[in-house]
């Protein structure tokens, strides 16, 4: 019994359950300000539906530094925002 909840958290944490992947939902936005010592961007942004939020600019939190490298002031984004340990964080650039 227990190595199934296991193998079910296990499933949960990757995204995957019963053969179906959890797909990331991108956002439009554009980079505004980088901060690389607080490991910060500040992004204007369309409406963030995963989290409930209208558009607006704000502060951002990213998960991986090689973010960061990516990121330029300026320039125009799709990326992935979510809720880390109570942060909003930027998940994904593309």
């Amino acid at each position: 019994m227990k190595l199934i909840a296991k193998l079910i958290a296990a499933l949960a944490l990757t995204g995957t359950l019963a053969g179906t992947a959890l797909a990331a939902e991108y956002t439009k936005g554009e980079i505004k300000k980088i901060d690389t010592a607080q490991k910060k961007l500040t992004i204007k942004h369309e409406e963030l539906k995963n989290l409930g939020m209208p558009a607006m600019t704000m502060v951002f939190v990213v998960a991986d530094d090689t973010l960061l490298e990516k990121a330029k002031a300026g320039q125009p984004i799709e990326f992935v925002a979510e809720r880390v340990n109570g942060r909003l964080t930027v998940t994904e650039i593309k």
